[in-house]
């Protein structure tokens, strides 16, 4: 059985083990603790897990953030989009980017964007199939420290 849920502190160690398959290295257990209790706190941040028979196999973070231009309504961002490999193709990403829709229509959000690694070509299927265009637009990004 899956269920779609935000993530709550006793689910962190799994967390950590789907974002170190993410990108390659664990998140320092402290950092992330402090890191969650921040955004945990913060309501516009949602944090949401595929749970299946209680076991977090999958999750995403969408951010609500209020644009100032046009009718000044939100837009939502999507981050730390991650199912474990074990877990691919059972529909838990469909489950968890419905969710986060569903809320963004909530807060009455204008569009959803995010990135993805160009060598990700597996999960741009993926986005494709749940209605998501890749948009002439360039993206950019500036790494500010190694630490």
């Amino acid at each position: 059985m899956v269920t779609i849920k935000e993530i709550e502190y006793e689910s962190l160690d799994a967390l950590n083990k789907l974002y170190d398959e993410l990108t390659g290295h664990p998140t320092k257990p402290q950092k992330l603790e402090a890191a969650f209790r921040s955004i945990q706190a913060d309501s516009r941040y949602i944090l949401l897990g595929a749970f299946v028979n209680g076991e977090l196999l999958g999750s995403m973070m969408g951010i609500v953030c209020q644009d100032l231009v046009g009718e000044c309504r939100p837009f939502m961002v999507i981050e730390n989009v991650v199912v474990s490999s074990r877990s691919r193709r059972q529909g838990l990403g469909k489950k968890l980017i419905a969710a986060l829709e569903a809320i963004a229509h909530e807060r009455d959000c204008y569009y959803i964007m995010f990135v993805s690694g160009e060598k990700r070509k597996e999960a741009h299927i993926f986005y494709e199939a749940m209605g998501y265009r890749e948009e002439k637009v360039e993206g950019y990004r500036k790494h500010l420290s190694s630490h």
